[in-house]
């Protein structure tokens, strides 16, 4: 969002003394976004931390990377080193970053003349980092804005109070979407500042809109006085009220229980009951009284609901907690006796499929998942047994079997977030094996370099400590993996490879020999040989059997490596034990091959899964 000129605060029309009203307080205990505070001391001032030329850089985009943030600081001055925050398991990152400068002149400089620019499209946000948690959590110097106009921005926030003092950091609550949600930090380097600001701005216009500005109250704070306020609410909501019923009514309805300050019944546009209203008692007591007394009550014919009035946002949280609450109940409910089944003919209905299964136990539901607009079937469905007993015997017995013309795959039913988290730790835990790191993000010993950190070259850069070694290979240092051949026999090269020895001259051609064929004709030979459909079974029969399989996976394992090169090598291996013309097919049928390779990956999953909780 590119940076507003906001004009200088000028007064609003004051109704309350520029104080804040209880109901302006509520609202503020309720922003659930809080801001970083730094270093506090002894009379409650606050503090920068001493200039070390580490900064910190936040509300960066997911796609930002070591090196796009080198080539935007490093015009600055010299970068020591880099460091994207990354999630330890699936390594996203977090959307902050450190940024060492060797000089704390330039790390200054940095933070003036780069601070709220844009970096792929966002603006930065670029404060001194502050290690320290327990300095950085103090509220000491922050206040808080809301009601702020959508076209400020963070720049514009910044440029309007940083009359008032030093400022730390500020920063605009964002929503999903990235637009302003109407409410700011500003955190000060002294608390006088941040008193001054209150003072000046409170109750003024910024940019036509009356704002507040009062001291930063943490979540705990918040959390604490809006528990006080609900054990003691004297609102009471009315729902279901008949549309006939005025406002003087419902009071009077509610009076028998105690005195009432206000009644309110919300009407439309044109002046008709909306069929609920607000009734607010003077004290507690007589507010708990009425939702005891009157809930689910006849008025007027209707049944009225009668509860404590909520804020908007805590009934979406009570809503969304009861969704959660009601859908992890139904999950555990299936747990262990719901089963996924896979690779099953287009041919098979919900019927076949429980009849195939009914032998395993008794069956609750079966169904063949389906395309919502063709009808034809996925090819996957899910079986539900009444006892874990039953579902376990069918996982047993019926994973592999032959179901028409397929072996299908069964295994308990999952949740698509379990299944991506898993994956994800396993595509995390190799790729810290194939970094070099240790496995399960386990912090790396003194002297390992972290392969998060980007190290410029030149002074500052990394140098290779003792053991270390720059790497040799591409993909973290490991070899492409390679096909499993049969037990003893060597891999035949492709012809026009050569087989390992040296290149000699070419030999003259004699007499009675032909010629020999010219580099091109030899380049259209090796790549016609390399392609899959010069194989057939006629071709493959002429050859020795001890030598077809090494044909076959000759041809199989670039396939593979183009889906799956982490696992080409064992994938390979795993194919060549199926029949000869069965992989024919698979090399002229790239459907084919690629449903063979999802099955082996399964195997393999399931591999690791067992070796892991074998080894804990």
């Amino acid at each position: 969002m590119a940076s507003t000129a906001v004009p200088p605060p000028t007064s609003a029309p004051n109704t309350d003394n520029g104080a804040p009203t209880e109901s302006q307080n509520t609202e503020q205990q309720q922003q659930q976004q809080e801001q970083t505070p730094s270093t506090t001391q002894a009379s409650g001032s606050v503090t920068p931390p001493v200039p070390s030329g580490s900064l910190y850089v936040g509300e960066l985009d997911p796609t930002v990377t070591e090196a796009m943030l080198f080539e935007v600081f490093n015009m600055i001055g010299p970068v020591a080193s880099i460091r994207v925050c990354r999630d330890a398991i699936t390594r996203r990152s977090l959307g902050y970053s450190y940024v060492n400068f060797h000089s704390s002149d330039d790390a200054e400089r940095a933070i003036d003349s780069l601070n709220y620019s844009l970096i792929k499209g966002r603006p930065c946000r670029i404060m001194w980092s502050q290690r320290d948690p327990a300095l950085r959590k103090t509220g000491n110097g922050n206040i808080f804005i809301k009601n702020l106009d959508p076209q400020i921005d963070n720049k514009a926030l910044h440029d309007t109070f940083s009359a008032f003092g030093n400022i730390l950091s500020c920063k605009i609550a964002l929503d999903e979407t990235g637009q302003s949600k109407g409410y700011g930090f500003v955190h000060y380097e002294t608390e006088e500042a941040a008193e001054m600001a209150i003072q000046k701005v409170n109750g003024m216009l910024l940019n036509d809109r009356k704002v507040f500005v009062g001291h930063h109250v943490s979540r705990k704070e918040r959390q604490a006085k809006f528990d006080e306020l609900k054990a003691n609410f004297t609102n009471v909501y009315v729902k279901n009220i008949d549309g006939l019923v005025s406002d003087e009514e419902l009071g009077n309805h509610f009076r028998k229980y105690g005195p009432v300050t206000s009644v309110a019944i919300a009407k439309d546009d044109q002046g008709v009951s909306r069929g609920f209203g607000f009734v607010n008692f003077e004290n507690h007591e007589d507010a708990r009284k009425a939702v005891e007394a009157l809930n689910d009550t006849d008025f007027n014919g209707r049944t009225l609901y009668v509860s404590r009035a909520q804020k908007k946002n805590e009934r979406e949280q009570e809503l969304r907690r009861q969704y959660e609450q009601a859908r992890m109940e139904k999950l555990s409910k299936y747990q262990g006796v719901n089963l996924y089944v896979k690779n099953l003919d287009d041919d098979i209905d919900d019927e076949r499929l429980r009849q195939e299964f009914a032998v395993y136990g008794v069956i609750t539901s079966a169904k063949v998942m389906r395309d919502d607009t063709t009808g034809v079937s996925r090819g996957f469905g899910f079986v539900c047994f009444s006892e874990a007993d039953e579902a376990t015997r069918a996982i047993t017995e019926a994973n592999g079997r032959m179901l028409g013309s397929k072996p299908i795959y069964v295994a308990l039913a999952q949740r698509k977030d379990v299944r991506r988290q898993q994956l994800e730790a396993q595509m995390a835990h190799r790729s810290n094996m194939r970094m070099g790191g240790p496995p399960g993000g386990v912090p790396p010993p003194a002297g390992y370099m972290q392969p998060g950190m980007f190290y410029p070259p030149g002074p500052g850069g990394f140098v290779p400590g003792p053991g270390q070694r720059p790497p040799m290979f591409p993909q973290g240092g490991m070899m492409p993996p390679r096909p499993r051949w049969q037990q003893g026999q060597p891999p035949m090269p492709h012809p026009g490879q050569g087989g390992g020895r040296p290149n000699r001259p070419p030999r003259q051609p004699r007499k009675n020999n032909p010629p020999a064929p010219a580099p091109e004709q030899q380049q259209q030979q090796s790549q016609q040989s390399q392609q899959p459909e010069g194989l057939t079974a006629e071709g493959l029969a002429a050859v020795p059997s001890e030598q077809q399989k090494q044909m076959l996976g000759e041809r199989l394992y670039p396939l593979i490596h183009q889906e799956q090169p982490e696992y080409a090598g064992k994938i390979t291996g795993m194919l060549l034990e199926m029949d000869n013309n069965e992989l024919l097919r698979l090399l002229n049928n790239k459907e084919a091959l690629d449903g063979k390779i999802g099955e082996a990956m399964e195997v393999l999953k399931q591999h690791f899964d067992s070796a892991q909780d074998a080894a804990q």
